[in-house]
């Protein structure tokens, strides 16, 4: 059983049954369904009611001409559909009416495999980059990924906002580790970039402004890196002794966390070169990995069908953060210009208005119940029902 592919048939059905439910259906499009015959032929629908088919306008009965045409021209973009398939989706609908809810499952679909999609570009765009020492592609999938989530949340009526997951609803992902391709010149960068920090105390402030322990790929070499930064901020001398010392006041040393041939290999190392281009060349790997890990993030959140599409925008963006984050000191460090920003400019009044029509077209209100009769009235006459529209 699939349920998404359920709601497809069922949505395609209420439109071939009742022409007028397209009209409830402006924020759905032919490619938000998932297989390629269905995407067909409400795209076919959607053109028949645009270019004033008869059906549309017939009344009570629906012409059987509505389903045929909607076949033929489908049946000019996709093959092997037939009108007995056509049929086929018309008793798969329960109500025609309820074509509203059938398409916001099918946007909840399309929302998910849109996320992942975008997820899997931007973590292949980022191991081309590692490989060839860039971060544009993974940037750029980046911006895309950013902008997608904000198209999708205006389609679906809500108001894009990071916000952190739930312990209990937060993704199983490994931990963000650099890319293996990072792992062999990036780690030699970061040895050169402590050996000349090390040797030349005053190379600090090159780098301290933007550099951070987190950008390391190895983990003893971002602690050894913060008790540089501890050093430099206490305005201390720096040296073979005094960052020695720091490291063991830090418990680097008697946890394991840093060993003694480490250390002495960073420190009786040749410190010469410049710290401001090796501390940008670390900083290049971190934004290419950490594109990758929060690639797996958001992907590991899209994969989840749980997830209401609201709460995986907004955790999709929440994953992207570490991203922007390191993006932004790259940015200040290599003189990039910062691009420009794709999110709308909100109204202090409240949500645009093609969120609220979004969020409304998604949602029938529910009938006002009467009050009840007082003793003594007479019974409310009921309505007569009006009948139901079939092929003519």
């Amino acid at each position: 059983m699939n349920p998404l592919q359920n709601a497809e048939q069922a949505v395609l059905g209420s439109v071939l049954l009742d022409p007028e439910q397209l009209a409830h259906l402006p924020w759905l499009a032919p490619d938000h369904f998932d297989r390629p015959v269905h995407q067909a032929l409400f795209a076919a629908l959607r053109k028949l009611r645009d270019d004033g088919h008869h059906a549309t306008t017939a009344g009570k009965s629906v012409p059987l001409s509505w389903v045929t045409d909607a076949v033929d021209e489908a049946s000019l973009h996709v093959r092997g559909l037939t009108a007995v398939y056509a049929h086929t989706l018309i008793s798969a609908c329960p109500r025609a009416g309820h074509a509203p809810v059938y398409g916001r499952m099918v946007l909840e679909g399309a929302i998910h495999r849109s996320i992942t999609g975008h997820a899997i570009r931007l973590h292949q765009a980022a191991r081309a980059d590692a490989l060839r020492g860039g971060v544009e592609g993974a940037l750029h999938c980046a911006d895309v990924l950013n902008g997608v989530l904000d198209d999708l949340a205006q389609r679906w009526g809500s108001e894009p906002r990071p916000v952190e997951p739930a312990p209990a609803t937060a993704p199983v992902t490994a931990a963000v580790a650099p890319l293996p391709v990072e792992t062999g010149q990036g780690v030699e960068d970061e040895r050169f970039l402590l050996a000349v920090l090390a040797d030349r105390p005053k190379a600090m402030d090159e780098v301290v402004g933007w550099l951070r322990p987190g950008d390391f790929a190895d983990p003893a070499h971002g602690h050894l890196y913060r008790c540089l930064g501890a050093l430099h901020h206490r305005g201390e001398p720096i040296d073979r002794i005094t960052l020695l010392w720091e490291a063991q006041r830090r418990g680097l040393l008697g946890d394991g966390t840093l060993s003694s041939d480490q250390f002495a290999a960073i420190c009786d190392g040749v410190g010469s070169g410049s710290a401001e281009w090796l501390g940008e060349q670390v900083l290049r790997s971190s934004v290419t990995w950490t594109a990758a890990g929060s690639a797996r993030t958001v992907r590991a959140l899209a994969e989840n069908e749980a997830l209401s599409p609201g709460r995986l925008i907004n955790h999709a963006l929440h994953a992207l953060g570490p991203l922007d984050d390191v993006r932004t000191r790259w940015q200040a460090a290599s003189g990039s210009p910062a691009p420009a920003p794709t999110a709308p400019v909100h109204s202090p009044n409240g949500p645009p208005p093609a969120q609220v029509h979004a969020a409304l077209a998604r949602s029938t209100p529910r009938p006002v119940s009467p009050p009840p009769a007082r003793p003594g009235s007479a019974p409310a006459r009921a309505l007569p029902r009006p009948p139901s529209r079939g092929h003519g």
